[in-house]
């Protein structure tokens, strides 16, 4: 039994090379199954792509989401179930606003308004996290069914019909050829490619004709996200008349002279002061003359920061602007080597300003 299903798989390979490389003609379908072929690859395209896509709505940060996959397969391979939230921007940006918030002190508008917005963040990440599941649950998941089950099966009768097909085109080429094929082996391949045949078109058709509950599952994500933006549009519209109500208590709040105090204020005793104390005044015309000190130059060849500098790659030298940086030497025409607080790296001339240049050989 196995060599005769091992020789018949050979045999319809061969039809198949014989179709596709020597031009012999098979069995050819009807243009109504082709259309229906041709819809049902489309359907196994969208239905594999819209699951990415939806995904990627509902968790737009891609490097998020592979750390979650991450720590899920972590799980997985530990036996240990682990729940990995995705961060909601909302959420990251709410927990920014009440840190500083509080930070600044409860006697600062600024501070409470702070506090006010960070609320309503979270308030809407808490949305997002239902709309998420909503989704999920009434949109991902019938299409995961859909993916594992009738288009599986699906494509399941379409791959027997083809091999039936081969394998009835092959015994009547080779009958034609004069093997020794009987007309009950022809008979029976054509009744096999028949029953393939009737299968896959009920099956393509019933997936094809499921308009209902596909459309029901689109309203479904429809009726989600106008759920999601109505409850972030209501929790708005109380932030914006809360904050307006902020900006007026800090227009109306009187404004008290402010005296900045000196050194003797907060009993700094200046030496200055004590100098002069002590010493005896020389007469006005032996008096010197204020002179004003000379800016020294840094010894070493050195520039300073005109912006900040992020390094983006091994071995570059980040700074911030301002900074003093110690040139080491010449890269190229674009690139210098220096060092900054014990750090050593690379650099681009655009963002500095040569203050002592390096010597030339």
């Amino acid at each position: 039994m196995a060599f005769a299903g091992l020789k018949k798989q050979i045999n319809k390979a061969n039809q198949y090379v014989t179709e596709k490389m020597g031009g012999a003609e098979g069995t050819k379908l009807d243009l109504d199954f082709m259309e229906m072929e041709r819809k049902t690859d489309v359907t196994v395209e969208l239905v594999e792509e819209l699951q990415v896509k939806t995904k990627e709505y509902l968790q737009p940060n891609p490097t998020a989401r592979a750390k979650m996959a991450a720590v899920k397969g972590i799980s997985k391979l530990s036996g240990q179930a682990k729940s990995n939230t995705y961060p909601q921007p909302e959420g990251i940006l709410a927990d920014c606003m009440l840190t500083y918030g509080k930070k600044l002190g409860e006697d600062s508008i600024f501070a409470s308004a702070l506090v006010e917005m960070g609320d309503s963040l979270k308030q809407m990440a808490d949305v997002k996290y239902s709309l998420d599941d909503n989704i999920k649950q009434n949109f991902l998941e019938p299409l995961h069914q859909l993916q594992m089950k009738d288009l599986k099966e699906v494509m399941h009768h379409r791959k027997k019909l083809q091999g039936r097909r081969l394998d009835f085109d092959c015994k009547k080429r080779r009958q034609a050829k004069g093997s020794q094929i009987t007309d009950d082996e022809i008979r029976s391949a054509e009744e096999k490619f028949a029953e393939s045949l009737q299968l896959a078109q009920v099956g393509m058709y019933n997936l094809l004709e499921n308009d209902v509950e596909q459309v029901s599952q689109l309203v479904t994500f429809a009726e989600g996200m106008l759920d999601y933006h109505s409850q972030c549009s209501d929790i708005l519209k109380v932030l914006v008349e809360t904050l307006n109500e902020k900006r007026e208590e800090a227009a109306a709040r009187p404004k008290s002279e402010f005296v900045p105090k000196t050194l003797a204020d907060i009993n700094i005793e200046m030496l200055g002061s004590q100098e002069g104390m002590n010493a005896s005044p020389l007469p006005s015309p032996m008096r010197s003359p204020a002179r004003t000190p000379m800016p020294t130059k840094p010894a070493q060849p050195c520039c300073t920061a005109l912006y900040d500098f992020e390094p983006e790659n091994p071995g570059e030298l980040g700074f911030k602007e301002n900074d003093l940086i110690t040139l080491i030497q010449r890269v190229d025409e674009n690139w210098f080597e220096g060092s900054l607080n014990g750090r050593t790296g690379y650099f681009p001339q655009s963002y500095v300003q040569v203050t002592v240049p390096l010597p030339t050989n």
